[in-house]
């Protein structure tokens, strides 16, 4: 066959509880399926887009609606791990304008804010950034973007892969919240590695304080000669920035040739999104490690709900979601178990993999039997010589020092690996519950991880 699965005798998990939700995770195992991306007019190219192709770009999907590249090393020439290499010891550029930018803006922009996110917006100060959430009704995980305070009166919801935009619009569809909800003509890129601050400074030059920078502080500087958004933050754990071009249907080819040029000298790659380093941070990526379906207590972002109505992030009016969040809340208190699955870090058995899972690969108990959990980001860790993942298990009610759900370190499960990555074909490997994050990143507080 041309792929390692018969696709005749596959089987649906069943055995994965997974009664919580209404659309389950799909578990069937496909393997690696080849197919041919069509390039059509009803996605989004991005102003980048033909960027990444010059760059070398060979494989792309699709992210909120718009070609996202996702590959420019080819396996035959060392793969992803090629570019691992370069985000960990020089600078790496990132075509990332698949993160729309959603405007809100006017005089109830705070109000507004505050209302659909987890979070205080206004202990977010004018030119300063935050990691946020938002859920809906029944406390889901709709996305979690970065969220910048441009003025007292806008902000931009820089999105995950989930059109959040059109949900905003819906949300102040009757006007009550005087402000206006829509997507602008800003694409970002990720400048990232530990060579990023000084390509910064070379290429903003003056513009920007970037020694007394604050994570999550935001600049405003010209690039190419055009006007952005400069971000420290980033999707990698490495040390970092974000560039936010405004008008990039018009000037993307000046900003992006002024970040090679001043790149060459500090031997500037342009990568992929480092899934393979945002993964050692514990960094999640919606859709793959949550979704709608999934809580913030079940995949590690309890910390941004506030519970206690104390601390820095505390919530003393009404958002979207607080009624079953604090519910919630409440049952972990009382030691219930109000859902079935915890994401967990795991270290795991088997051949490095090095390239991104077609499937949720099966987690067993240690002692065998059906499975009853699925691995959702794994990849191999070169510093610890170790295959490492996120993935849910079946929650036992164990809580971090922070009162917050977490997986018990030391439990141990078996993964079944396909046979590409499996020692002995047919045989599952070793897990066990680890630590999140695998290595620590550059901001300590990058995607504020809480660690147990």
């Amino acid at each position: 066959m041309s792929n390692e699965f018969d696709y005749t005798k596959l089987k649906h998990v069943t055995s994965v509880d997974q009664s919580d939700r209404e659309v389950p995770y799909n578990l069937r195992q496909s393997g690696p399926t080849k197919v041919e991306m069509l390039i059509s007019t009803r996605v989004r190219k991005s102003p980048y887009w033909h960027l990444s192709m010059q760059a070398g770009c060979w494989r792309a999907t699709v992210y909120n609606r718009i070609y996202h590249p996702r590959g420019y090393v080819k396996p035959e020439d060392g793969g992803a791990m090629v570019e691992y290499d370069a985000i960990v010891n020089h600078v790496t550029m990132w075509n990332v304008a698949v993160e729309r930018q959603i405007r809100v803006k006017g005089p109830d922009a705070e109000k507004f804010t505050d209302y659909v996110i987890t979070r205080d917006a206004t202990k977010i100060s004018p030119m300063r950034a935050r990691y946020v959430i938002l859920c809906n009704a029944y406390g889901g995980v709709l996305n979690d973007p970065i969220l910048l305070r441009i003025s007292k009166d806008e902000f931009w919801f820089s999105l995950s892969d989930s059109d959040i935009g059109l949900y905003l619009q819906g949300v102040n569809c009757d006007g009550r919240f005087d402000c206006a909800i829509e997507e602008i003509d800003v694409s970002p890129v990720q400048i990232q590695g530990p060579k990023a601050k000084a390509l910064m400074k070379d290429l903003c030059e003056d513009q920007v304080d970037f020694d007394n920078m604050p994570f999550y502080g935001l600049a405003e500087a010209n690039i190419g000669g055009r006007s952005c958004v400069i971000s420290q933050s980033g999707f990698s754990g490495e040390a970092g920035y974000e560039i936010y071009l405004r008008d990039s249907t018009l000037y993307a080819d000046d900003m992006w040739n002024a970040v090679l040029d001043a790149g060459k000298k500090h031997s500037l790659m342009v990568i992929a999104p480092a899934h393979h380093r945002r993964i050692q941070a514990g960094i999640l990526s919606w859709g793959q490690d949550m979704d709608q379906q999934h809580n913030p207590f079940q995949c590690n972002l309890g910390y941004q709900v506030s519970l206690s109505g104390k601390g820095e992030w505390a919530k003393k009016g009404d958002y979207v979601g607080k009624a079953a969040l604090e519910k919630m809340g409440a049952e972990l208190k009382d030691g219930k178990k109000p859902y079935k699955l915890q994401l967990v870090g795991l270290e795991l058995g088997g051949k490095p993999i090095e390239e991104y899972a077609p499937d949720f690969w099966l987690v067993s108990p240690e002692s065998g039997g059906d499975p009853v959990g699925f691995i959702t980001s794994p990849w191999y860790h070169p510093e610890k010589k170790q295959n490492i993942a996120m993935g849910y298990v079946p929650f036992d009610g164990t809580l971090n020092a922070n009162g917050f759900p977490k997986g018990k370190v030391g439990t141990k499960f078996k993964v079944h690996l396909p046979e590409k990555y499996s020692d002995t074909p047919g045989t599952p490997v070793d897990a066990v519950v680890v630590d999140i994050p695998f290595k620590e990143s550059f901001n300590a507080n990058t995607r504020e991880v809480v660690k147990g």
